[in-house]
């Protein structure tokens, strides 16, 4: 099992950065894919972001593509989510998940939420 706990979400402003962080515990990461997602009231939950390993592969949605950057630190088990110029249109529940890859994902967080205010 894989517990995975978000911080990092706030209300900010247009324009604003935020680093979303997803600490792991229970198993290293290190193997698997991890993703963010995120769920705006009223609308489907979107794959927002994902990285692989073995090789390392990165995937952005269309709308975040050069304003987000997922990374990966094994050795603190921690992924993370450094979003800039962020717009109102990002503002939702962002969750992390773990998985065997990005189609097939496990394990889930809670959430935290980021609001975009213009």
């Amino acid at each position: 099992q894989v517990q995975l706990v978000e911080s990092g979400g706030g209300e900010v402003q247009a324009g604003d950065s935020l680093r979303l962080s997803c600490a792991a515990s229970g198993r290293t990461i290190s193997t698997y894919a991890m993703g963010w997602f995120r769920q705006a009231p009223g609308k489907e939950r979107e794959h927002v972001a994902s990285i692989t390993w073995g090789p390392t592969r990165t995937y952005y949605v269309d709308s975040v593509k050069g304003r987000f950057t997922i990374s990966r630190d094994n050795a603190k088990n921690t992924v993370y989510l450094r979003m800039n110029s962020l717009k109102p249109e990002d503002t939702a529940l962002y969750s992390c998940a773990a998985g065997l890859s990005r189609t097939n994902w496990r394990y889930w967080g809670q959430g935290t939420q980021v609001t975009v205010s213009s």
